[in-house]
Parts: structure tokens; C-alpha cells; sequence
């Protein structure tokens, strides 16, 4: 397993699983949302493509995001698509929790020092408005994508659970140690 795609809903790890993934291997982990985000601001969808497409034309690789626009030049590259398919209540507990963290200064980030009670919790377009909006709306259309990506002979493991993830990646560490 040297190229390998994660993807799943805000707060569900997806970060901290390709860190260790990361970590483990030795293989270079890229977050998409890095990619996409620059200090002059959001790359055109061409030049995002064409960077997503050089992460991954390498022989080894991790790459994290939720982009299933980016589907042909991740999804279709990687030997295992991870999906972490969590339950909405989990999620919404894990962004609130990360959320009170940020805006009482328990947890630093770019995203931390941007972030205030209206973006977090009350606008229209609300860190947990956005988060419940996106779990219903996009995942149908992943189930759909991963199979497409099935089908093209690329491994998928869905994982609902942190304790999946946790058995998993133990599964993945004794592999490596019998190796």
C-alpha cells in the first residue's frame, strides 16, 4: 500500500490518520485543502488540478481532502481509498468540541485565529451549518464515486467508527512488523 487516499467529512481525523499513516510509512502526506488554499488566496480549479495531479504522479504518497472533483487524479491513482464515513452525531460533537477549544484559546491554528462564535456556531454558513449541510447533501454522491472507484480495481475500506480506524491502522502496523 504506497498510494493512498483519504477522504470523509470535517472532524472525522482525517489529518491526524494521514499524519500517522505518514509517519509509519515515510510517504509524503499532502492535505488538499493546503494545496488549494494559498496566501493570495483559492488556486483556479485548473491549477488545482494540475498540483493534485503532481502529488500524485509519484510512486508513494498520502493524500487527505474532500474533493471527489479531484476523483481522476486522486481517487483513480491511489492503491486504497479510505473513507471515513462517521455518523453526523459524532461529527457534530467533534466540531463543537473542537470549535469551543479554538475560541477559548485551548487550540491554535490559522483556522483558530479566524474563527469566531458566529462562524463557528450561528451564521448561515456556520462551521456546524456547513458540516450538517455537507454530510446530507454529498454523502449519496460519494457512495456513488467510490463505487466508480471500485470498480476500477482501487481498494476502498469504509470506516464508520474511530475504533475501526483504531483497528485498522493496528492491522496495518502488524502487517508491517511480519514483513
Amino acid at each position: 500500500m504506497r498510494k493512498i487516499a483519504l477522504f470523509g467529512p470535517t472532524a472525522t481525523g482525517k489529518t491526524t490518520l494521514a499524519r500517522r499513516l505518514s509517519a509509519e510509512s515515510g510517504y509524503l502526506h499532502t492535505d488538499l485543502d493546503d494545496l488549494l488554499f494559498t496566501p493570495d488566496g483559492p488556486l483556479s480549479l485548473e491549477e488545482f488540478r494540475r498540483q493534485a495531479a503532481e502529488v500524485t504522479s509519484g510512486d508513494e504518497w498520502i493524500v487527505e481532502g474532500n474533493f471527489s472533483k479531484l476523483a481522476d487524479v486522486v481517487w483513480h491513482r491511489a492503491e486504497v481509498l479510505v473513507w471515513l464515513d462517521f455518523p453526523l452525531p459524532l461529527i457534530v460533537y467533534r466540531i463543537v468540541r473542537r470549535s469551543l477549544r479554538q475560541l477559548t484559546g485551548r487550540e491554535d491554528s490559522a483556522q483558530a485565529r479566524r474563527l469566531t462564535w458566529s462562524k463557528a456556531f450561528f451564521d448561515r454558513r456556520s462551521l456546524l451549518r456547513t458540516a450538517i449541510r455537507k454530510y446530507r447533501n454529498n454523502r449519496p454522491r460519494y457512495a456513488l464515486q467510490v463505487s466508480e472507484t471500485a470498480a476500477l480495481g482501487v481498494d476502498v475500506i469504509r470506516l464508520r467508527r474511530p475504533r475501526e480506524v483504531e483497528r485498522w491502522t493496528s492491522g496495518l502496523r502488524e502487517a508491517n512488523r511480519e514483513k
